[in-house]
């Protein structure tokens, strides 16, 4: 995967987004749904209503980019809200979303107590 450069706003939007949307759909979804500019250089994650696709929408300088991802197996975890907005991500949870990992509350590392 290529790495986000340091500092990029990632955007999760909460609920179901329509998968059947394009590039052109989501940024008006983003424009008008999130009140956010979908060409202010942030990554916006949209899940649909089978949790198994995810759309990712963000604007890299020249053009607009999506990528989409499938899982063969499981379901992307999401906010379960049902209102509308969105919440913010690190890069460090956008990898463990694409991963089809648990990105909201990690399990901490126990410390050892002691040495030996």
């Amino acid at each position: 995967m290529i790495a986000p450069p340091a500092g990029l706003r990632i955007l999760l939007a909460c609920g179901v987004t329509d998968m059947r949307k394009g590039m052109t759909g989501l940024a008006m979804l983003v424009q008008q749904g999130l009140a956010e500019d979908p060409f202010g250089g942030a990554v916006y994650a949209f899940r649909g209503r089978r949790a198994g696709l995810i759309k990712l929408l963000w604007h890299d300088g020249v053009g607009l980019c999506l990528l989409t991802k499938r899982l063969e197996q499981g379901q992307f975890v999401w906010p379960t809200t049902t209102t509308t907005g969105c919440i913010a991500l690190s890069t460090a949870q956008l990898a463990a979303l694409l991963d089809g990992c648990e990105w909201r509350a990690p399990v901490p590392r126990r410390r050892p107590e002691l040495a030996g």
